[in-house]
């Protein structure tokens, strides 16, 4: 579970991982291959969904482009 900052699904030498980060850093900086990621930062969702951070993630899943995240998987 992701608390605050970024959480990363990422490809780690063919696995899946979930990955938190904060302070803008990325998996990229350690040589691995982002395939989603969701700011979790209060900014990011505050204004419409207040601090009810559940609904804005269902929103994010709605909403989340797989079949690009399935070529960065792929790449």
């Amino acid at each position: 579970m992701v608390l605050a900052g970024l959480g990363w699904l990422k490809n780690a030498d063919g696995s899946l991982d979930i990955v938190n980060t904060s302070n803008a850093a990325t998996p990229m900086t350690s040589g691995q291959t982002a395939i989603i990621t969701v700011d979790l930062w209060e900014h990011a969702y505050y204004i419409d969904y207040r601090n009810v951070r559940p609904d804005y993630l269902k929103g994010f899943w709605a909403l989340a482009n797989w079949e690009f995240a399935a070529a960065n998987f792929a790449a």
